[in-house]
């Protein structure tokens, strides 16, 4: 599917543009790999790993559009990964929050139907489900843009899909890399926030796969949700430490004890498939109006109403030795 096209990844050199690129390289050859990010020391930093003749390396902010007009010049392809995450940053800049996140979105919207790009993907976040902090809230606008973006194409073939997953396992600012720190200085006891806290766990590889195959289901308009293994907070700071005492910090501000993926008010929207969800768009488009069938012909079936998607009860959970070993493929121990 990515032979010999061009596609851009804006916020390219963050974690997930470098492993998205890092797997196109090795299973695909594409005719251009745009990456598009605003750090030229990050970008330097990349180029020295991912050199092939394919790649091609963009300055520019997704609040920029007339730049993003520039660079989706013949692309066909456009992950959209580019966002401020970090939940106290956008609570203490809450404008600078909504300019990338909500502002940047629209930017990538208008361009990627300005110059045809076939599909567009955007990832979100678990927070964009029932948003209690100021990220959550700008993802969840951001994902509504994405949607309804899939009406402003006329008759032009660009679709847009969003991709929504938890954890990362030991992506910047997670769980693992602070609790290896404090080992490694010597902790005495490590911080569990509440003693019942889940997450959702996933690799960075399962989630650029993941990612990639929803680009050949995608119809526009889906929100793709994968299913993926639970694991208690303290069953992980075990797995990591488990000489260790625990210290109960409590719930901090914009927090939740289990992540939600799927929310209840969405469960006459949601679909089952066998590895996945899907929430489907509350509006209609004049292209299709059946997602039960996706692109590939896996079929779906709406799940029972109030149903929800959450980390506390999944029928999936990690443990201590599934997450060592997902913790080693991740190359974080």
């Amino acid at each position: 599917m990515f032979n010999n096209k061009v596609i851009l990844i804006t916020g390219g050199t963050g974690s997930f543009g470098k492993m998205y690129s890092k797997i196109l390289l090795e299973k695909f050859k594409p005719r251009k790999i745009i990456i598009f990010s605003r750090d030229e020391l990050k970008q330097f930093e990349m180029q020295q790993v991912y050199n092939a003749d394919c790649m091609r390396y963009f300055i520019g902010d997704v609040r920029d559009q007339q730049r993003l007009m520039e660079a989706m010049d013949g692309v066909d392809y456009v992950i959209h990964a580019a966002a401020m995450k970090q939940v106290p940053a956008a609570e203490y800049n809450p404008m600078e929050c909504i300019k990338t996140n909500i502002y940047g979105a629209e930017n990538v919207i208008k361009a990627a139907i300005a110059h045809k790009v076939d599909k567009v993907i955007a990832l979100s976040t678990d927070k964009a489900a029932n948003p209690i902090n100021l990220y959550g809230a700008t993802k969840l606008a951001s994902d509504k843009l994405f949607v309804a973006g899939n009406n402003m194409v006329g008759g032009r073939r660009t679709r847009f899909a969003v991709v929504r997953y938890g954890n990362v396992v030991g992506s910047r600012g997670s769980v693992v890399p602070f609790f290896k720190r404090l080992i490694s200085d010597g902790a005495s006891e490590l911080p569990i926030t509440h003693p019942d806290m889940t997450r959702f766990m996933i690799t960075l590889r399962q989630g650029v796969e993941f990612v990639l195959k929803n680009f050949e289901r995608m119809q526009g308009g889906e929100i793709f949700v994968p299913k993926i293994p639970s694991m208690k907070m303290t069953d992980l700071a075990t797995a990591l430490a488990p000489a260790l005492g625990q210290k109960i910090i409590g719930i901090r501000p914009g927090e939740k004890l289990h992540e939600i993926m799927c929310p209840a008010d969405d469960s006459h929207l949601t679909l089952e498939f066998s590895d996945h969800y899907v929430i489907c768009p509350t509006i209609q488009f004049s292209f299709t109006s059946d997602f039960t069938i996706n692109a590939l012909g896996e079929t779906g079936v709406p799940v029972m109403p109030g149903y929800e998607y959450h980390s506390g009860n999944n029928m999936e959970w990690l443990s201590q030795d599934e997450f060592l070993k997902m913790a080693v493929d991740s190359e974080v121990m």
